[in-house]
């Protein structure tokens, strides 16, 4: 699927923003707390309110498929893994951060859907691993350019430079948040 990029206006430089329900909550706590300084809450709130907002959009583009974030994020994984598209589940669950258990309820679900197939780990008897059939595959191939056209619309309200900028600074909260690498 080949993508456009429509040119969205940039705001006047001096143009006051809409205020936002983040604004909100912030002049309440101003109101009933001037004593204390809430400024982190407003990038943290603003974080979170467009994470809510955004996964909301993207179970609405995944359901076309009959898919939920979380399939989509465990088929995704495997297709990113490259040929023959198999993991092991301590792989698949440390990248998706859950919990084993959580991952054998959520292979049991794919397998019964045909997506995916459990098979023998040829360096470790005692173990399986998990690997895309080709119904999985087909399914997800088609479902990641639904999903990125997507996203590229739910971006499309911002300039590319903007893009670029937000997508650097929050890289450098993430790795502040991630702690240093193992």
């Amino acid at each position: 699927m080949k993508s456009r990029q429509t040119p969205v206006p940039s705001p006047a430089p001096n143009a006051s923003p809409t205020p936002d329900a983040v604004d909100a909550i912030l002049e309440q706590w101003r109101r009933e707390r001037p004593d204390l300084d809430v400024s982190p809450m407003a990038p943290i709130g603003r974080i979170k309110r467009c994470a809510a907002l955004l996964e909301q959009q993207l179970e609405s583009g995944f359901s076309e498929f009959g898919l939920s974030l979380w399939e989509f994020d465990m088929l995704a994984a495997l297709r990113r893994s490259g040929a023959p598209y198999c993991l092991s589940p301590t792989a698949l669950f440390s990248m998706l951060m859950v919990t084993s258990g959580t991952m054998t309820h959520r292979l049991k679900r794919l397998e019964s859907c045909g997506w995916v197939q459990r098979i023998p780990n040829a360096q470790d008897a005692r173990s399986s691993l998990v690997q895309l059939t080709d119904k999985g595959l087909a399914l997800i191939d088609r479902a990641v350019e639904v999903h990125v056209e997507n996203e590229r619309s739910m971006l499309s309200a911002m300039p590319a430079d903007a893009l670029e900028q937000l997508d650097a600074q929050l890289a450098v909260l993430l790795r502040a948040l991630e702690g240093p690498a193992t």
